[in-house]
Order: structure tokens, then C-alpha cells, then sequence
């Protein structure tokens, strides 16, 4: 008797739960209820740190909009176009609330057009809005890039003080040019080995800062100083 008095007990309250989901779900679905708008927007990053105000501007719908009247993937396309961002989702949260989670670009160097600075990432991507000063610490580019730049970027960033900037010649090598307005013609394969040669040579003979116009790498077996 009372193993059927707690099952029906059971039983009653799991419809009466059911039902009440249900009517939640259907009310929210069709627009009525505090569940139904979106109240709020929580955005996170990755990595964290970064100015997310054109990310928010990008997420924004108007007050009152209706949960399920949010398409995710076009709010998420739409925060996907801002520049900076690598990967946005967003999500669906209990409460009428809506998640976005972005994944950023990091600057790794700078780009410049002879008039403006723009922060790349390792892709060769710019990240962030354009900037009239040049940042001292990062390897600067101009002209067309190929699609990584991190391994010439690292190896650049060990003589950073030295370069004005660098070019990407005919699709395939490397030019240096350095603040001495000296051209550094670097070879097709491993350029960062040339680069580490260059340092070398630098500390033990001052080659950047003699009166010379070209250092060419490309041939392994020889430097040639014109």
C-alpha cells in the first residue's frame, strides 16, 4: 500500500513538473513571459584583456527583442566580421539571457601602408584599428604578406632595433630594410638562419653600420657586400 501511495505521489508530481515545463518552454517559444526577451548579453574572450567594445556594439539587439526571434548564427557572423576576432558562438541562455564567446587575434607585429600602422597577427591578419605612431618593440612589414609570418617574425625580432622594415619579394624570400638604409637580400630557405648569421656578423664587425647599400644572403656559400 505504501509503495502505491508514492508512486502515484511520484507520478503526479512528475506530471505536475512536465506540464509546467512544457507551458514554460511553449510560452517562451511563442513570446510571452519574463524568459522570452533577452535581458541580458554576457560576452568572454579569449585571451582576456582586450577592448570588446565593438564586439558588444556587433552583439546588440534592441530592448524587448524576443529570444527565439535571435538568429545565433547571423548575430554570430555579424561578431565575427569585427576586426580582431578570430571565432565567435553564441548561445542560448536560461532566463532570456544570450552568451557570446569570441576567440581574438593576437598582434604579433605591424603593418603599415607609408601612411598608417596596423597590428597583424601571426597569419598576417589585421587585428585591431590602424595607429598614425609605429610601435619601437614590433618587426614592421610593408607590401604583400604570405600567409605566416610568425617564424620571420621571431627571427626579426632579435635584431628589431636594426630594421626599418621588411618586404616580401616576388611570393617567395625575404628583404630586409634596415634603419641604415642598408637592403639585406635574405635566401628562399631558412631565412632565420640568415638572420641569426646577420646578428653574428653585426656584433663582431659592425656590418650594419658601415657605408654599404646591399648585403646579399641568398647564396649559402658566400655573402656578397656591395
Amino acid at each position: 500500500m505504501k509503495r502505491s501511495f508514492w508512486f502515484w505521489l511520484c507520478f503526479v508530481l512528475s506530471i505536475i513538473l512536465a506540464t509546467y515545463f512544457a507551458v514554460r518552454i511553449i510560452m517562451t517559444a511563442m513570446g510571452h513571459g519574463a524568459a522570452a526577451r533577452v535581458h541580458s548579453i554576457s560576452i568572454s574572450a579569449t585571451p582576456r584583456g582586450g577592448d570588446l567594445n565593438a564586439v558588444a556594439t556587433a552583439a546588440a539587439v534592441a530592448p524587448g527583442t524576443q529570444t527565439y526571434s535571435v538568429d545565433l548564427n547571423t548575430m554570430a557572423a555579424r561578431i565575427s566580421a569585427v576586426p580582431g576576432v578570430r571565432d565567435a558562438a553564441v548561445r542560448r541562455m536560461p532566463g532570456g539571457n544570450l552568451s557570446v564567446r569570441v576567440k581574438m587575434y593576437t598582434a604579433v607585429a605591424q603593418w603599415t601602408d607609408g601612411d598608417a600602422f596596423f597590428p597583424l597577427s601571426a597569419d598576417g591578419t589585421i587585428v585591431r584599428r590602424p595607429g598614425t605612431e609605429r610601435d619601437p618593440a614590433s618587426v614592421l612589414f610593408r607590401g604583400p604578406l604570405p600567409d605566416d609570418i610568425s617564424e620571420i617574425t621571431k627571427a626579426a625580432h632579435n635584431l628589431v632595433g636594426n630594421i626599418d622594415y621588411l618586404e616580401w619579394i616576388e611570393k617567395r624570400r625575404w628583404n630586409i630594410q634596415t634603419t641604415g638604409g642598408i637592403t639585406v637580400m635574405l635566401p628562399e630557405k631558412n631565412p632565420a638562419a640568415a638572420i641569426a648569421g646577420l646578428i653574428v656578423l653585426n656584433e663582431r664587425h659592425d656590418l650594419l653600420g658601415r657605408d654599404i647599400s646591399v648585403i646579399d644572403m641568398r647564396d649559402d656559400a658566400r655573402i656578397l657586400v656591395k
